[in-house]
């Protein structure tokens, strides 16, 4: 296999890579960080984002658990708050965090 090092595309791909690597490095080690910061309310992802859905009147939408990490989303077809089992299940700030900002998603 034949690489042209000098070829603009070529670079361009490396470069472009590479800083998606260093991004999704950074994430994952900012996550794992500030998750050791329990809540001081003590609620779980789970909890947080049914108590939200509340507040804004929101009773068509369910928070279920999804598997993986980082997997967390907001399913309109379905209307499900779907939040990976690390932030369905852990109470502390990294879980608040991704559970508001998925039930955002819903209130919008």
């Amino acid at each position: 296999m034949y690489f042209d090092f000098s070829n603009p595309w070529f670079l361009l791909i490396i470069l472009v890579s590479g800083v998606s690597m260093f991004i999704s490095w950074r994430l994952k080690s900012v996550m794992r960080s500030i998750g050791r910061i329990s809540t001081s309310s003590g609620m779980s992802g789970k909890e947080i984002a049914e108590q939200m859905l509340r507040h804004y009147g929101i009773s068509d939408v369910q928070v279920v658990p999804a598997k993986g990490f980082l997997t967390d989303h907001y399913n309109p077809t379905n209307k499900t708050v779907n939040l990976s089992e690390a932030v369905y299940q852990e109470r502390n700030v990294t879980a608040a965090a991704v559970a508001a900002h998925e039930c955002g998603h819903a209130v919008q």
